[in-house]
């Protein structure tokens, strides 16, 4: 199953759950008329009375529930990282040496530089003993993944890695909005416990006082009306669980999948399942919110029942690994019952890290390719497979990436006022005329410090080869988050203003300036529309067509040759419709209007367009790195993360 493939079931999903949450809504309502009719003695009343109750109630309820819905989803409209805080995740620094923290954030960045997004935010859950992990989020670009402690005291390097791959097979593939969706409608469907549970008690309390007054009736319906919600609030809880067991169940078994093919071994996330099964705190999660975030969890939040939100533990480990027996897991909790594991303390054991210093990329990073020469053949076909799906030597790469990265610029991409002047330096041209326009246009809106530390900032980075850019840009984002909202609206108005400098900017500089421009606008202000991907492409042709012919023009000098590269992606969007070719007049800004259009289309629609870009740009058979860190960043735009490409060669 591929990422498209991947994005229509998670369109299925998001069907069925608006139906079992409209089921639930049915049964409550259900329920909560019946109570309402025996507490108000309405089985005597005249039809149209009846009729006007069962309204009120039935309005009444589904309002409740719709608003009650309706406000935790707004609630949490502002990201991943407000689901660690309410669970009491603590935010890592990106510059921590603390060794456990550091190792963590290694993990994080390898993972999000293999999986092709920004690095997201980082939370651990310091009171949480049991080995668990989530992530949260409506995009990758406001995505924050959080450990508990128990997870960064008893997991290894390499368990660590499986759990963090399992994790971002959800970021990349869509499931964190499902989620984050499905934790507002619970809310909505649980709400009526606590209503119920009001009333109840007011109703008891208050039919206590006045069966001192001789009025002992009055307040009975209240107190059934109570016990009515509770028990209604409980058809809630039922029903919250069969949703999130419908919805994440299979889901579970895919990540785990995805978590082999993301670090090429399976002893990783099968450790750390074997560990969830041998210690006696398991996975359980002690926040009071966590039947709410079950379904989002690595592991089971409670004690597994017939109800449970994940596969069971063992076949989900037989799964990974055929051959194990389920004895083992009682072996390893009478050895873990006297000692209990620590994964520092393993790494030393298996040489993954020094008995005491910092943790540093693993596995050892390999010599890449450098500057602009090198060249990759790849088929359409093997770039469509590889969108969110990284290939086994992806995370390998995505560690060497960091290595060739020097010291000095991760260390000031991780530094909450070094970051801003960095990323506003790798965005400006390298054309001397248009930087000078960019410098003027900063210098203006943002002041001549910041334009002028930019600059230093470009001229440090002049070395930088360019598949190194957008990962560089991508390990600044944690920080750039550290920055007030109002600063990050500045800085949003600085990178427009840089794109807008001077039409002369090349495509390459702005397409990878309007990816982190729309990945900086969506951590501010996350899309949690219910849909984004309607527009069908008979809807789009016009802005594909623009993007395709800008892309053959830069590409191909000759223009009979740029028609060829041109027709070439016409055929794989739409075969057997002719387009004419003709380049916008004002160049790549004429791409401006056509992203937002492009990023609707529907998955389906979504593929046949990278297919057509990716057969646009290697019309000539293969893709130089810059053509490649290019098809990196458009995928971005249309939120079809492209991990880097590997089995690139100089020369």
């Amino acid at each position: 199953m591929n990422f498209f493939e991947r994005q229509r079931q998670v369109r299925r999903l998001s069907t069925r759950l608006v139906l079992l949450f409209v089921l639930a809504v049915v049964g409550i309502v259900v329920v909560v008329n019946l109570a309402a009719l025996f507490a108000f003695n309405a089985t005597t009343a005249d039809p149209g009375q009846l009729v006007g109750l069962i309204a009120i109630v039935t309005v009444a309820t589904v309002v409740a529930i719709g608003l009650a819905a309706l406000v935790r989803t707004l609630a949490l409209r502002s990201g991943g990282g407000k689901v660690a805080r309410e669970l009491g995740g603590v935010p890592v620094p990106a510059n921590t040496t603390d060794p456990e923290l550091r190792r963590l954030r290694n993990v994080v960045e390898e993972m999000a530089l293999a999986s092709g997004v920004p690095v997201p935010e980082v939370y651990v859950l310091p009171e949480e003993t049991a080995i668990n992990a989530f992530a949260a989020g409506w995009t990758p670009s406001d995505a924050a993944v959080a450990v508990t402690r128990g997870a960064l005291q008893r997991l290894n390097r390499d368990e660590l890695q499986g759990v963090i791959a399992h994790e971002f097979s959800h970021v990349v593939n869509g499931d964190m909005r499902l989620n984050i969706r499905l934790m507002g409608l619970l809310f909505g469907i649980l709400f009526l416990t606590v209503i119920g549970r009001g009333l109840a008690r007011a109703g008891v309390l208050g039919g206590g006082r006045s069966r001192g007054n001789n009025n002992g009736g009055s307040a009975a319906p209240l107190a059934l009306v109570g016990l009515a919600l509770l028990v209604a609030g409980y058809v809630g809880v039922l029903a919250g669980r069969l949703i999130q067991a419908s919805v994440s169940r299979q889901r579970e078994y895919l990540a785990d999948a995805s978590a082999v093919q993301f670090t090429r071994q399976t002893r990783g996330i099968a450790g750390a399942l074997k560990k969830i099964g041998g210690l006696s705190d398991g996975s359980e999660l002690k926040s009071p919110k966590r039947d709410e975030v079950g379904h989002m969890l690595f592991g089971e939040a409670t004690r597994a029942s017939w109800l449970a939100t994940h596969p069971p533990l063992v076949d989900r480990i037989k799964a990974l690994e055929p051959s194990f027996d389920p004895a083992e897991l009682r072996q390893l909790s009478q050895r873990w019952a006297a000692a209990p594991p620590s994964g520092r303390q393993e790494d030393v054991a298996m040489g993954l890290a020094p008995a005491a210093a910092p943790d540093r990329p693993h596995p050892p990073a390999q010599p890449g390719p450098t500057g602009h020469a090198g060249r990759v053949r790849v088929a359409p076909g093997e770039v469509l497979d590889r969108v969110a799906a990284p290939t086994e030597n992806a995370y390998t790469h995505a560690a060497a990436i960091l290595d060739r990265i020097p010291e000095p610029l991760l260390d000031r991409a991780r530094d909450r006022h070094a970051a801003v002047p960095l990323l506003l330096g790798l965005l400006l041209s390298t054309e001397p005329e248009v930087r000078n326009h960019q410098y003027v246009a900063v210098a203006q809106r943002q002041g001549q410090q910041l334009a002028d530390s930019a600059l230093r900032a470009a001229d440090d980075l002049r070395a930088l080869p360019a598949e190194l850019r957008l990962p560089l840009a991508e390990l600044a984002f944690p920080a750039l988050r550290e920055h007030p909202d109002a600063e990050l609206e500045s800085l949003l108005a600085a990178v427009f203003a840089l794109i807008h400098a001077d039409g002369a900017i090349n495509v390459t500089e702005y397409c990878l300036s309007r990816l982190l421009l729309a990945e900086l606008a969506e951590s501010l202000r996350p899309d949690s529309r219910w849909r984004t991907d309607r527009r069908k492409l008979t809807d789009a042709r016009s802005a594909a067509a623009a993007l395709l012919a800008i892309l053959a023009q830069v590409g191909h000098p000759d223009r009979a040759e740029a028609e060829r590269a041109f027709q070439a992606g016409v055929a794989a969007l739409l075969p057997g419709t002719p387009l004419p070719y003709a380049p916008p007049e004002n160049g790549v800004l004429a791409l401006e209007t056509a992203w937002p259009v492009l990023d609707e289309l529907r998955p389906a629609d979504k593929e046949r367009l990278v297919a057509a870009t990716v057969a646009v740009i290697s019309h000539d058979g293969e893709m130089t790195v810059p053509e490649v860190e290019l098809l990196r960043t458009i995928c971005g735009l249309l939120h079809c993360p492209l991990p880097p490409m590997v089995g690139v060669s100089t020369g």
